[in-house]
């Protein structure tokens, strides 16, 4: 006799739980050369991230003298919200925001080269730190062992709270999606609404302007004797 796999509402537990992994934002890890200069260019990761969503940003900074390295959190808004400003930084460093606003999120670095010890000027050759960058958004920022050690959490049930908030982070997901579709839908309507508006009044300024012409030159040929 055949078996069956366990099934959720007509689906197999391993499609569904396959999508729902497919549909979780990964982890953004990258790893870069950051150049030093006097007056530096910000190097800058930006990443999306909704109103509420917690942000972990891991950054390894690799050794290099003569060097100060500048971290900065700020979003993309017109206001540009800086979360997190933090100089001279080294090391592995472990920083937490909460994003505010619907805007992307942006973790910057700037590399200074700063005079050597005795004050003079540092020898002229291209300096560069290596820089190990992780970030974490929404539920890849939640630190589930923790709460499995906390709350004295099995392997599957930490499994399942990982589930949960990534059910919880596509839900919200979706709702953004349909509050900026009804948005979209909204203006739609109202730019239509007003183009028919000023269709109509193109086509009724013409057609009085047609008829001002033409009791004009009627009048202009009633003066001039060539019509009765």
């Amino acid at each position: 006799m055949s078996r069956r796999s366990p099934h959720i509402f007509g689906f197999p537990i391993l499609l569904v739980v396959t999508v729902l992994l497919l549909l979780t934002h990964p982890s953004h890890a990258i790893k870069f050369a950051l150049p030093a200069s006097r007056f530096p260019a910000p190097k800058c990761i930006w990443n999306a991230a909704h109103p509420g969503a917690l942000v972990i940003v891991t950054a390894n900074i690799g050794p290099g003298e003569h060097q100060r390295v500048d971290i900065e959190i700020l979003d993309s808004g017109p206001n540009r919200n800086v979360y997190l400003s933090k100089k001279n930084i080294s090391g592995e460093k472990r920083f937490a925001i909460t994003a505010h606003s619907e805007e992307d999120v942006g973790v910057c670095f700037r590399n200074y080269i700063d005079p050597g010890k005795q004050g003079g000027p540092v020898e002229a050759k291209q300096r560069t730190r290596v820089i190990d960058l992780d970030i974490d958004i929404g539920a890849d920022a939640v630190d589930y062992n923790a709460i499995a050690n906390q709350e004295s959490l099995s392997g599957l049930e930490t499994e399942m709270r990982k589930l949960e908030g990534v059910v919880k982070e596509i839900v919200d997901e979706m709702d953004y999606l349909k509050s900026r579709e009804e948005r979209f839908q909204s203006t739609n309507i109202s730019t239509n609404g007003r183009v028919q508006n000023f269709a109509w009044f193109t086509m009724a300024s013409l057609v009085g302007l047609g008829i001002w012409q033409i009791l004009h030159l009627r009048a202009y040929f009633k003066r001039k004797y060539l019509i009765d």
